[in-house]
C-alpha cells in the first residue's frame, strides 16, 4: 500500500446513504493508476460499502475521550507507516496535527468546505500550521483557495503547496430531443439553498406554464418549507444514481443557494446531463458551468424572470443545454489525472534525496542561442549544460529566447504565452526530477506553480552584477528576486552575503570554465600582443551601439595612454567591434596577458563570465583586488593590482619577466580547471538544490 486515504468519522462510505466526499474518493479511486495501491479507512455504522478496497474502523464510544481523535489514532495504529507513502485527508483539518506527530511521510488534505468554517483552519494561525506541515493541500474551487489565503500576507509564498481540483462526475451523450418540460431542485429543502426562493418562483411559473412540471430530489429536518403544486413532485432523498438518471430528462436545473457554497455538486451534475442551469453568484457555484445563467438577485422574482425567458425562447434553451454539455470538462477521468499527476512524483519507486548518486533527468531552461547561427555558442548556459552532461544526468535542453523567437505570433505578438505552452509540455512529456533555469526572465509565476504542483525542485543561476555599486541594479535585483520565492536554491556570481536585499536561499558559484570549450594554452606560445581586453555593449546586438559608453573605456584608454611600450589587443571600444565566438578565440590566442574588468565597481568576488575564458586558455590574467578573489587565487594563479598605476607597473614587470608570466599564466589555468570546472560547478547546482551530499569538493564553499 502506498496511500491511505483517511474519510471524516462517520462519512458514510456506503452505497446506502453514500456523502459527496466519499462519492468523489470512489469515483476518482475506480480510475486511479493508483487503485491497487490504496487502502481506504473510514468509521460508519453503515455497510454495503462502495469499494473493496475501504476498512471500516470500529470506535467503542467512550464519553471521556474524544471519538474523533480516538479515530485517527486507531487509524495510524493500524496503517503500515513505512510502506504508506501518503495519507490523504478529507475535509477535517484538526486531524493534521495529530497524524504529523506520528508520521514521517508525505501528507495531502482535500478541504469540500469553506475553509474558515471548519475546526483546524478558522484562524490565520491554524492555516499557516496546515500550509507548513502539509505537502499538497486541495481545494475543491479557487473561491475555497481564495478564502484559505485570507490574511496571509504573501500567498505566493505558499501558492505552489495547493492545487485546485473540482469535483467530478461522468459525462454522456444526451438526446436533447428527450429532453422534458421539466425544472429540477436538488439539495436540502432550506432556506440556505434558495428552496424558498425556488419554491415561490416554480409554483408561479407552473400556474403560468401549464404544459412544465417541476421536481424536488432532497429532504430537510432542521425547517419545514412546504410547498405543493399538482405539477410539483418531491422525491426526498435519493442516491447519486436516481439523480444523475433524472437529470438526463430535465430541462433546467435551479442551484439559487443564498449561502457561500464552496462548489456546488448539483450544478456540476446538471451541466453534465446536458440541463440549462440557473445559478446565484455564491462561492464557488460560477466555478461548475461555463454556460450557466447567473442570477442577479437571488430573489422569487429573478429566478422567475429568468425561467420565463429560457421557457419562453425555445431556441436560447436549446443551446443554453448545448453549451453546458460541450464545455463540460469535469469528468472523474480529467479530475483523477490531475490527482495522480501530483501523487506520481511521492510515488516514484526511487527517492532522490535518498539515493547515492543518482541517475537524474534534468530541464535545463536558459538561451541556448541557437538563432544566432553559433556567434554566441560559447556561453555559460553551454558550460553549465555540459557540466550536468558529463554527471551522467539525462538532460533536456529548453531555450526560452528562441522558443519566444519562433512562436511569434498576431494571437501571441511577444511569443511569451506560446513559451509557458511549450515549457509545460516538455514537463509533461520529460518529467524531470530537476528544473534549472538560467536568466529564464521570460518563465511566469503561473509556470512555476505549475512545475510546484508536479512536485519538482527549480533551481536558478543568474550571472548579472547584482550589487548596488553595479549597472542595471534595480533591473537585476527584480529579475533575480520576482521568482525567488518559488525557487529551492539560487546562484549568483557574487558573493550573497554582499547584496543588498535578501534572498530565501542563495549561493555563490564561480563562472565556471569548460575543457570543450577553453582549450587554448597560450603561455606555451610566443604571442604577438601583450594584453588582450573585449567587451561587448549587446550580446544579442554583437555590435557597437552609437552613442553607448561604458566607463571601462576611460579606464582602458588611460591605461594604454600610459603604458606605450605594451601591446594592446582591445575590441568593443574606440571604433573598433566586439569579436565572438572562433573569431574571439583566434584574437585571444595572440595576447600573453589579459585585463579581467567588470562593469561597475568591483563587488566581491563578482566577475564578468570572461574570466573564465581568459584564465581558462592560459593568459596571465589581472584581477582588481577588490573583488577579494584573492579569497581563492593566490599570486601563483592570477594578478592582482590595486589601481591603474599598479596595474600598469605589473603589466611591465610581466612583459619582462616571461618565466614567471608562463609559470603564472599556467598555475591559473591548471587551477581553473582543478577547482572551477564546469563539472563541478553542475554538481554543485544538484546537491545545494536537493539537499544532497557531494563526493566532490568545493573550494568556494564556505
Amino acid at each position: 500500500m502506498s496511500i491511505a486515504i483517511l474519510l471524516p468519522f462517520k462519512e458514510n462510505y456506503s452505497s446506502i446513504q453514500a456523502g459527496a466526499v466519499s462519492l468523489f474518493i470512489n469515483d476518482i479511486n475506480k480510475k486511479s493508476l493508483f487503485k491497487n495501491q490504496t487502502k481506504i479507512y473510514g468509521s460508519t455504522n453503515l455497510k454495503k460499502f462502495l469499494s473493496a478496497n475501504y476498512i471500516n474502523i470500529e470506535i467503542k464510544k467512550n464519553y471521556f475521550k474524544s471519538s474523533n481523535i480516538s479515530y485517527v489514532k486507531q487509524f495510524l495504529r493500524i496503517i503500515d507507516k513505512e510502506k504508506t507513502r501518503i495519507i490523504e485527508v478529507h475535509n477535517r483539518p484538526a486531524y493534521i496535527k495529530y497524524i504529523k506527530d506520528q508520521f514521517v511521510n508525505k501528507i495531502f488534505f482535500y478541504f469540500h468546505n469553506d475553509p474558515l468554517s471548519m475546526e483546524g483552519s478558522k484562524t490565520l494561525k491554524e492555516r499557516l500550521y496546515l500550509i507548513n506541515n502539509i505537502d499538497k493541500i486541495f481545494f475543491n474551487s479557487k473561491w475555497s483557495q481564495k478564502r484559505f489565503f485570507l490574511n496571509f500576507k504573501n500567498p505566493k509564498l505558499y501558492i505552489h503547496k495547493t492545487v485546485v481540483c473540482y469535483q467530478s462526475t461522468n459525462k454522456i451523450k444526451i438526446d436533447f430531443k428527450k429532453k422534458k418540460k421539466m425544472i429540477s431542485f436538488v439539495g436540502k429543502l432550506n432556506s440556505a439553498k434558495g428552496y424558498d426562493v425556488f419554491g415561490k418562483a416554480v409554483i408561479k411559473i407552473l400556474n403560468k406554464y401549464k404544459d412544465w412540471k417541476a421536481i424536488v430530489i432532497g429532504d430537510e429536518r432542521r425547517e419545514n418549507i412546504i410547498f405543493k403544486h399538482k405539477n410539483l413532485k418531491i422525491y426526498g432523498f435519493k442516491d447519486n444514481k436516481f439523480i444523475l438518471n433524472y437529470l438526463k430528462k430535465v430541462s433546467i436545473s435551479v442551484v439559487p443557494s443564498k449561502w457561500d457554497e464552496p462548489f456546488g455538486r448539483t450544478s456540476l451534475e446538471a451541466a453534465s446531463r446536458g440541463c440549462a442551469v440557473i445559478i446565484s453568484n455564491k462561492g464557488g457555484l460560477p466555478e461548475t458551468s461555463k454556460g450557466a445563467t447567473i442570477l442577479k438577485k437571488i430573489n422569487d422574482k429573478s429566478l422567475f424572470f429568468e425561467l420565463e425567458k429560457l421557457i419562453k425562447n425555445k431556441n436560447s434553451l436549446i443551446k443554453s443545454q448545448k453549451l453546458n454539455l460541450k464545455y463540460f470538462f469535469l469528468t472523474h477521468d480529467f479530475v483523477t489525472r490531475l490527482i495522480d499527476n501530483v501523487r506520481n512524483p511521492f510515488l516514484k519507486r526511487f527517492n532522490i534525496n535518498l539515493k547515492k548518486n543518482p541517475i537524474l533527468k534534468i530541464m535545463h531552461i536558459t538561451n541556448f542561442n541557437y538563432r544566432f547561427n553559433g556567434r554566441l555558442h560559447y556561453n555559460t548556459g553551454k558550460r553549465i549544460n555540459n557540466g550536468l552532461l558529463r554527471l551522467g544526468h539525462n538532460v533536456l535542453a529548453v531555450s526560452d529566447r528562441d522558443m519566444i523567437h519562433e512562436n511569434k505570433s498576431i494571437k501571441d505578438f511577444s511569443g511569451i504565452k506560446s513559451l509557458q505552452l511549450n515549457i509545460e509540455e516538455n514537463f509533461k512529456n520529460f518529467r524531470p526530477d530537476l528544473v534549472i533555469l538560467g536568466h529564464a526572465d521570460a518563465v511566469k509565476d503561473e509556470t512555476l506553480n505549475f512545475l510546484k504542483n508536479n512536485d519538482v525542485k527549480i533551481a536558478q543561476w543568474f550571472l548579472d552584477p547584482v550589487s548596488k555599486l553595479g549597472p542595471d541594479f534595480e533591473n537585476n535585483k527584480k529579475r533575480i528576486t520576482q521568482k525567488d520565492k518559488l525557487i529551492d536554491a539560487t546562484f549568483l556570481t557574487t558573493d550573497p552575503k554582499s547584496l543588498d536585499f535578501n534572498l530565501k536561499n542563495p549561493f555563490y558559484i564561480p563562472n565556471p570554465c569548460d575543457q570543450s570549450f577553453e582549450t587554448l594554452e597560450n603561455y606555451k606560445h610566443d604571442c604577438e600582443n601583450d594584453l588582450f581586453f573585449a567587451m561587448s555593449h549587446g550580446v544579442h546586438r554583437g555590435q557597437l551601439k552609437r552613442g553607448k559608453k561604458d566607463n571601462r573605456e576611460i579606464f582602458l584608454n588611460q591605461l594604454i595612454k600610459k603604458n606605450q611600450d605594451i601591446k594592446f589587443d582591445v575590441y568593443g571600444m574606440n571604433n573598433i567591434q566586439p569579436v565572438w565566438s572562433d573569431k574571439f578565440l583566434e584574437c585571444l590566442s595572440k595576447s600573453s596577458m589579459a585585463l579581467n574588468l567588470s562593469r561597475g565597481k568591483p563587488v566581491k568576488y563578482y566577475s564578468s563570465d570572461r574570466i573564465a575564458q581568459l584564465i581558462g586558455n592560459g593568459l596571465l590574467t589581472f584581477v582588481d583586488e577588490k573583488t577579494y578573489l584573492s579569497d581563492f587565487f593566490s599570486n601563483k594563479e592570477v594578478v592582482f593590482y590595486k589601481d591603474l598605476n599598479d596595474l600598469s607597473y605589473k603589466m611591465n614587470k610581466y612583459k619582462k619577466d616571461k618565466n614567471n608570466r608562463i609559470i603564472i599564466a599556467r598555475g591559473g589555468r591548471k587551477f581553473y580547471f582543478k577547482y572551477f570546472n564546469s563539472t563541478l560547478v553542475a554538481d554543485y547546482i544538484i546537491n545545494k538544490t536537493l539537499d544532497l551530499r557531494s563526493s566532490r569538493s568545493f573550494i568556494w564553499e564556505k
